[in-house]
């Protein structure tokens, strides 16, 4: 089932009854099917969330996300107890070896670089090396092709000189705002298949709660760079608002394909999660990545 995707902008009140989330404003009062939310954005200070509501949406998998005072997610809350064998996976994915961790990191990166040429070739009608570069990508990415690709990708990628910063000028500001959400769907799917999120296979800072969701999220981050790319090309604004908020969080129904199956983005990312349960439980060798274009 697509689950639904809310963005609260406008002052409310959200409270819940009867298994139903209950919006209230000055100008009209809505319900909507908890079960039926897949992921819900507060995006603003003086919105009031109850607590039994927040509750109920974390119970149904809902991954809550709040955003800041410039408006970027900036926090999340997920269901810690979503799946029935957790501690089993818990053990296994503590467990994992290096030799396989080192793996999983190489298809990630493979992945990743394909998809990035792919993405530039669209863009800019033109041939170029990524799929060279990318079986050229070892164990580990111990040769780095990783940064090798980024490097040419985000030259290539913008008319006009661009560099790919966190707290970088536009348009860095919209694709922090859709790696975000990006994240987010990535964490929730990864909590319900039962996998610690923070225990990454690559990314290892210790502040990081979330390092398995930015591991599997790379090769993915294609969809965000070209829902960007379209905002540049028909948008003169340079800062985030409600519009452009709205077709970044519409990458997550994008339509995504597997070998004999298509998928929006967001149940695709179920099913990476669980193949890469399975890589943990050693019944599988590679993770179930979806191509982006078909």
């Amino acid at each position: 089932m697509l689950k639904k995707t809310l963005l609260f902008s406008n002052r409310c009140s959200i409270t819940t009854k009867y298994e139903q989330l209950v919006i209230s404003s000055q100008t009209r009062n809505k319900t909507i099917p908890i079960e039926d939310i897949g992921f819900m954005v507060i995006d603003n200070p003086e919105i009031y969330i109850s607590i039994p509501a927040m509750n109920l949406l974390i119970a149904n998998n809902t991954a809550l996300i709040i955003c800041n005072t410039t408006h970027l997610p900036h926090g999340m809350f997920l269901n810690l107890n979503s799946h029935h064998i957790q501690q089993e996976l818990f053990k296994h994915q503590i467990n994992a070896s290096m030799p396989l961790k080192k793996q999983l990191w190489q298809q990630t990166i493979k992945e990743k670089i394909k998809n990035q040429g792919i993405l530039l070739e669209r863009i800019t009608t033109s041939k170029n090396t990524f799929e060279f570069l990318a079986s050229k990508v070892l164990s580990g990415d111990t040769s780095n092709m990783e940064a090798v690709a980024a490097n040419f990708y985000w030259k290539s990628f913008f008319e006009g000189p661009f560099k790919r910063e966190r707290f970088g000028s536009y348009p860095n500001n919209f694709l922090n705002y859709g790696y975000a959400i990006l994240r987010a769907a990535t964490a929730r799917a990864l909590s319900g298949s039962g996998l610690l999120n923070t225990l990454g296979i690559h990314h290892k800072n210790k502040y990081n709660a979330f390092a398995l969701a930015d591991d599997i999220m790379e090769p993915l981050r294609p969809i965000i760079d070209e829902a960007v790319y379209t905002i540049t090309q028909h948008y003169d604004a340079q800062e985030l608002h409600t519009e452009i908020k709205a077709i970044l969080l519409e990458t997550l129904t994008r339509t995504v394909y597997f070998k004999d199956e298509k998928s929006p983005l967001m149940v695709a990312l179920q099913k990476t999660a669980s193949s890469l349960q399975q890589c943990y439980l050693g019944t599988r060798k590679k993770i179930k990545y979806p191509r982006l274009w078909n």
